[in-house]
């Protein structure tokens, strides 16, 4: 399943090379959404890059507003009998907004892309 959401680009990371076959690079927005009592609230997101789709925020700015279509990963993990479960964002596709209108997954028809593999050659499921 694929999700979009649009924010201000707050910070971006290097990409970090986890192995020969794997490299990622994360990044946060900040979410602002109000309430009809005139409250604000203000979310940061992180979210993550893979592979060969680090280089699509090398053009993006701090303070730009910006789309992000991603997928949600979640893993089980299990060390010395203790299991853990972690989840990402993971981005794939970034792009600046245009004119302050932001199209929604509904609106068009997006492509989801194939699953990739983590740095450790297996698949997310």
């Amino acid at each position: 399943m694929s999700f979009e959401i649009s924010g201000k680009l707050i910070e971006k990371y290097d990409t970090q090379v986890v192995s020969d076959r794997f490299k990622k690079r994360e990044f946060v927005i900040e979410k602002k959404e109000g309430t009809p009592t005139g409250f604000e609230y203000v979310e940061t997101i992180k979210f993550q890059l893979t592979q060969d789709k680090c280089e699509s925020l090398d053009q993006m700015k701090l303070g730009e507003d910006i789309t992000i279509h991603f997928n949600i990963k979640g893993k089980r993990w299990e060390k010395n009998g203790q299991v853990s479960y972690f989840n990402n964002l993971d981005a794939w596709k970034v792009e600046k907004q245009n004119s302050g209108e932001v199209k929604t997954t509904r609106d068009r028809n997006v492509e989801m892309p194939p699953p990739e593999m983590d740095e450790t050659g297996d698949l997310p499921f």
